[in-house]
């Protein structure tokens, strides 16, 4: 064999080693993506494909758009409220009635989270640094002013005029004037699923109003893994505050600075 017919038969050996890579990645992502789909009911996730946001029924994963997982958690926070809700329900005829009574009352065997969605971190958000008169920068309390808005008696804290300078673990978004804290007291049966209510109504609004991480009884969602969902959050600690079973806690997102654009 000449010089030139070896060089020629590694390129035609190389080119049919790429084909057959590229051909098992293909075979997979499609079986993945296939297995995934039929066996949902194994963990309740929002793929990186499909519409933004699933609810988990216990039994299949219903897939919704986001404007749907809005009017659905809206919904369900007005059904909830009662008389007391500041809003009028918007229509939820195109949403499954498991859906928006799972929404509303959650789990019969035990309160925890039914819906997730994935969003991802804004990058053309730049760091807010002027607090309004409330210790919150104009993000969060543009957050504030949306849950207040759909929750009536809310009972907030986590933030106070001129910001936290102590009483928060280490890099806590609090100091930032970034956090919102939810009470839910005492902790009970009754209060879980009414935090449940919110951290649902959050997670579908979270990129109206750029939210980063929320954190409610022992879970955590954040923009940092979108499409895990709710995972386990491990406090190192049994307290109730720590672990976040009296409150739900939501930051937004904190933004690049300036300097990090260059």
């Amino acid at each position: 064999m000449t010089q030139g017919n070896a060089r020629s038969g590694r390129r035609w050996l190389g080119a049919l080693m790429a084909v057959a890579v590229l051909a098992a990645l293909v075979l997979v992502t499609t079986v993945g993506a296939r297995w995934l789909a039929r066996n949902t009911d194994l963990f309740p996730v929002s793929a990186p494909w499909g519409p933004e946001c699933a609810v988990w029924t216990g039994e299949v994963q219903v897939r919704l758009e986001r404007e749907q997982a809005r009017r659905a958690t809206t919904a369900a926070a007005v059904a909830v409220q009662g008389d007391d809700a500041p809003i009028e329900a918007p229509d939820t005829g195109d949403i499954p009635d498991t859906v928006m009574t799972l929404l509303e009352e959650g789990p019969e065997a035990d309160a925890g989270p039914s819906l997730t969605c994935r969003s991802a971190r804004n990058p053309d958000l730049r760091v807010q640094e002027d607090l309004e008169p409330s210790g919150l920068t104009p993000r969060a309390q543009h957050l504030l002013d949306g849950m207040r808005a759909h929750f009536s008696d809310l009972n907030v804290g986590g933030f106070v005029p001129g910001g936290f300078s102590t009483g928060h673990g280490d890099d806590s978004a609090h100091y930032d004037g970034r956090a919102i804290d939810v009470f839910h007291r005492p902790v009970n049966e009754e209060n879980r699923r009414a935090g449940w209510v919110m951290a649902h109504w959050l997670i579908a609004h979270a990129p109206d109003h750029e939210i980063d991480v929320i954190i409610f009884d022992d879970r955590i969602w954040s923009t940092s893994f979108p499409s895990l969902g709710w995972r386990d959050y491990d406090a190192g600690s049994d307290d109730e505050v720590l672990r976040h079973l009296d409150h739900v806690h939501v930051d937004v997102q904190r933004g690049r600075e300036v300097s990090e654009e260059r």
